[in-house]
């Protein structure tokens, strides 16, 4: 019974109703290694504690504290995505309108599934995921990661070659989805250190408190729960290569710490005295702008520098031109070989939507697009209609303007005599505040749906995704 169970996938049920989540424990258990989370904060949590990722992730939109929102659900894609891209993501939610569903998958989500759902379609669903990673996992000998001819495409390979024997470290920067930790691996691969150990920490997936005895290891009796001694990263990572991604995310305190073995390879085991020596060559990685976050001061100005000897930036895929056409036909490929069907085709008019269509969550959204088209219409050849359904493409309604005429001078009026009364007045907040006073509003209005928000607001549904989790963001900043 034990090695059963330890053979079962882990899946991973997120949702603030405790009689659902009893309900699918009791259902899908038999098959799977079930876990239960009920907020974001208790996925960090559990994700902790565990040695590996989950395979799969069934996650509610609504968590807390905005249930009646899908905004904690779609942070919660991102997170998992960014903790691990093998995670299959499945959502199961209430808040099921169409605009939901298409923002949930351009995050990386490869289903979405409206509540409620009979069981045996909900295992049917996961059943397909599991055969998507398994497809994924047997076509990585085949799959290199990183597909094109274009000029862009060229000049990522030129740098991958031209850095990859150099010591020093490299940054890639880019936008999520875009396949920075594959530069990061390719990095490796063409490197002479191939044959030494290549370990990935996501700086962002991590506890704060955790990131200093992860990367350097820690002493018995160091802290609490420190019942034996243990390498970090870089004692593991030794000659080979070790990859930080979202390096933008690392606390102020460790990033001296990280400058020091950046500079001489030295660092100490946390509890301990003894410096110890580490050869690992660092690849950072970020979708942040680091030069910005230097002149917030929330990232050395020295350790900028030096991570940044060499840089690589992704490009994203609306960039890419031509090359949209070449990754369709490679996962279109992959995606019907590895599962036995016959691969999709696009008439003329949905050739040109693919074309023309911008992929905000980039080459995970493209992957995403090809498995779920492989699977609905294989054989078959697609038209316009139907790959529109598959594309988060809502288009926003022109500005409005918020404040006009009169309204205008009011505004203005208030604004002399607040300054007035003020000895200093902080101009960034201030738009930061009348901003997100005008997302929530705009969200109370049309009741959460981002799609119908956006349009309010004349943004599109990607930008107000975006300016919300700034707003998150600033919001735990200040407390």
């Amino acid at each position: 019974m034990d090695s059963q169970t330890e053979t079962k996938p882990e899946l991973l049920i997120v949702d603030d109703d405790p009689l659902i989540t009893d309900t699918l424990a009791f259902v899908l258990g038999k098959d799977y290694s079930v876990r239960v989370a009920a907020s974001r904060a208790q996925v960090k949590s559990l994700l902790r504690q565990l040695d590996t990722p989950p395979a799969l992730a069934l996650v509610d939109l609504g968590l807390p504290p905005t249930p009646h929102r899908p905004d904690e659900g779609f942070r919660l894609i991102t997170e998992l995505l960014a903790y691990s891209s093998s995670i299959k993501v499945l959502v199961l939610s209430g808040q099921n309108d169409e605009g939901n569903a298409r923002y949930a998958r351009t995050l990386g989500a490869v289903e979405f599934i409206a509540k409620p759902c009979e069981p045996e379609v909900l295992k049917a669903m996961l059943a397909k995921a599991r055969r998507i990673a398994e497809v994924e996992r047997s076509s990585a000998d085949l799959d290199t990661g990183i597909v094109g001819s274009g000029p862009a495409i060229k000049k990522l390979h030129q740098q991958i070659l031209q850095y990859a024997a150099a010591p020093f470290p490299v940054l890639i920067e880019g936008e999520s989805g875009s396949g920075k930790e594959l530069v990061a691996q390719s990095l490796h691969r063409q490197s002479p250190r191939i044959a030494k150990p290549y370990l990935a920490l996501n700086c962002a997936a991590i506890s704060p408190t955790l990131v200093e005895p992860t990367l350097f290891g820690y002493v018995k009796g160091a802290f609490t729960g420190a019942t034996s001694s243990r390498s970090g990263y870089f004692e593991d990572a030794n000659d080979g290569t070790l990859f930080l991604d979202e390096i933008g995310e690392l606390p102020l305190e460790l990033q001296a710490k990280l400058l020091r073995v950046l500079e001489n390879g030295e660092f100490q085991r946390v509890g301990e005295t003894q410096s110890r020596t580490s050869n690992a060559r660092v690849v950072a990685a970020t979708n942040r702008d680091l030069r910005q976050e230097v002149r917030a001061g929330r990232f050395r100005a020295d350790l900028y520098h030096r991570l940044s000897v060499f840089s690589i930036a992704v490009p994203p895929l609306r960039d890419l031109s031509e090359d949209k056409l070449r990754l369709l036909q490679h996962y279109s490929a992959i995606y019907a070989r590895q599962s036995g069907m016959q691969p999709f085709q696009l008439d003329a008019k949905a050739m040109d939507l693919w074309m023309q269509y911008g992929y905000p969550g980039n080459v995970r959204e493209l992957r995403n697009i090809v498995i779920r088209l492989t699977t609905k219409y294989a054989g078959q050849t697609i038209n316009s209609e139907q790959l529109l359904a598959e594309f988060d493409w809502d288009e926003p309604a022109p500005p409005s303007g918020m404040a006009q005429g009169q309204d205008f001078k009011s505004t203005v009026e208030a604004a002399r005599k607040h300054l007035q009364t003020q000895k200093t007045f902080n101009l960034d907040d201030a738009i930061m505040e009348l901003e997100k006073s005008y997302v929530e509003a705009a969200l109370d209005i049309t009741h959460g749906n981002l799609s119908q928000a956006a349009k309010l607001l004349g943004i599109h549904r990607t930008t107000l995704y975006s300016r919300m989790q700034s707003h998150a963001s600033a919001g735990e900043e200040g407390q």
